[in-house]
């Protein structure tokens, strides 16, 4: 079954499997003791930090292991804003950073401090200028992914680094999605990673400090691993991490020439054979490995399904999910279309076969979707009525995407030019996926109104 979610957790490397075992038996004594067997965990533990710290691109003495990505990412910034408390309590971060960053920042700002997200392009970069004018005197830490975990493009970090030491402000970097790839360059502060993404065990993230950076700690002090990270390390997954690390870096280079030309494929053939889809992202400035695409007129939900049934394993941004019903922070701040939303992230070692398998397969499976979901054809119906509508209301409300953005293309044609269709729609959804719709087919976004419930979305047919 073809698996196409690395972006999520990478299959454990070979590599990593082979040191893990191995470390389970050299591994597994205290590294904070003297007697023989703690020296050997302790020779395991310092070998690991360095060869992680050489990766990275930092001294080892500057890196620490976590329990995870998300813990290395809280402790990060709660660290560097605690440490440059006198200079303020402004945090900047980019609208499109991964959640555990938005959370971070959501807790910062509740214990009274501030934070300011700065928008991106539909490419989902940031502007390296908009982003410094997002820095103020009392800015204490900036964050910046490397690379978008969503739709894979890559920010413009060493660019924003230098922004940011011009005005004196630490710069942390989420690495999670880029640093199997190589590593990150510029001047960053502080950088975090988490091992599962690149073939590596679970439960092993990593978080490096500049020396010169501020750094306080926070909670409860511990012994262990410069007292940033508590608790007894979990050395034989470290060391699996940071066999695997090191193993993943030396096939980079040609992997990720392989799986470039694979999603080029892949962002070729789905415009070319699947109607009314938008490939997202940046198309030069992304990671070898990852595309996403989002079809209208489809339940991303019930698209991921019927995939799985075919035996294709990918993932979805979409705003049709059951945990939350609510859009993508990223396909959101980015202004792209959420509905169907797909992300394909191939792991190393991908056959071509499987890609065209999936290519083959994904057409019908779309169709097959919008049939089920009553979806318009490509181009809007045109009323066999003499004398059209002037204007038309469509009530949505209560139904969740894509059925507002339905309703709207099926009625479009009722109207005549320069006449508006009036969609009601209480799902948060509708906010994002009308004016993507309006972009996509040529007509024009009038804006939102308030309504009794929900709101009111205006669209005049331009033709």
């Amino acid at each position: 079954m073809p698996y196409f979610d690395a972006a999520s957790a990478a299959p454990l490397h070979p590599v990593a499997r082979q040191a893990l075992l191995a470390a389970l038996d050299e591994g597994w004594a205290d590294p904070a003791r003297l007697y023989r067997e703690g020296r050997r965990a302790r020779l395991l533990l310092d070998a690991a930090r360095e060869a992680a710290a050489e990766a990275v691109g930092c001294r080892p003495d500057e890196l620490v292991f976590t329990s995870s990505g998300t813990s290395a990412v809280h402790a990060g910034i709660a660290g560097a804003l605690s440490g440059r408390r006198r200079v303020g309590r402004h945090l900047a971060v980019s609208a499109v950073e991964h959640s555990s960053v938005l959370h971070s920042a959501a807790a910062h700002e509740a214990a009274g401090g501030s934070f300011t997200e700065v928008p991106v392009g539909r490419s989902g970069a940031v502007d390296p200028a908009a982003y410094a004018g997002a820095l103020r005197a009392d800015t204490a830490l900036a964050c910046l992914q490397s690379a978008n975990h969503e739709v894979g493009t890559e920010q413009p970090v060493a660019e924003v680094a230098a922004r940011c030491a011009d005005a004196g402000v630490p710069l942390l970097v989420d690495a999670a999605q880029s640093l199997g790839w190589g590593p990150v360059a510029g001047g960053w502060s502080l950088l975090t990673a988490s091992a599962h993404k690149w073939g590596g065990p679970a439960g092993v993230g990593l978080l490096a400090v500049r020396k010169g950076v501020r750094f306080a700690p926070q909670g409860p002090a511990g012994e262990r691993e410069s007292g940033r990270a508590p608790g007894f390390e979990n050395l034989p997954a470290i060391v699996a991490a940071a066999a695997s690390l090191r193993a993943v870096r030396d096939e980079a280079a040609a992997e990720s020439v392989r799986l470039r030309a694979l999603i080029d494929r892949i962002r070729a053939v789905v415009a070319e054979r699947v109607p009314d889809v938008e490939v997202v992202g940046d198309p030069e400035r992304r990671l070898p490995h990852l595309v996403t695409f989002s079809c209208l007129y489809v339940d991303g939900e019930t698209l991921l399904h019927e995939l799985d049934r075919r035996e294709f394993s990918v993932s979805s941004g979409s705003s049709c999910t059951s945990s939350t019903l609510e859009p993508s922070h990223v396909l959101k701040a980015m202004g792209v279309l959420s509905e169907g939303n797909i992300r394909v992230s191939l792991p190393a070692g991908t056959a071509e076969a499987d890609v065209d398998r999936f290519l083959d397969a994904l057409p019908a499976v779309v169709a097959e979707v919008r049939e089920r979901l009553g979806a318009p054809a490509s181009a809007p119906s045109v009323s066999p009525s003499p004398e059209p509508a002037a204007s038309l209301v469509v009530d949505a409300l209560g139904r969740r995407c894509p059925i507002p953005v339905i309703e709207l293309a099926k009625v479009i044609g009722e109207v005549p030019v320069g006449a508006t269709v009036t969609v009601l729609a209480d799902d948060e959804a509708a906010r994002l996926d009308i004016p993507a719709w309006c972009e996509m087919r040529g007509q024009e976004y009038m804006g939102e109104e308030p309504a009794d419930r929900g709101s009111a979305y205006v669209v005049r047919r331009l033709g």
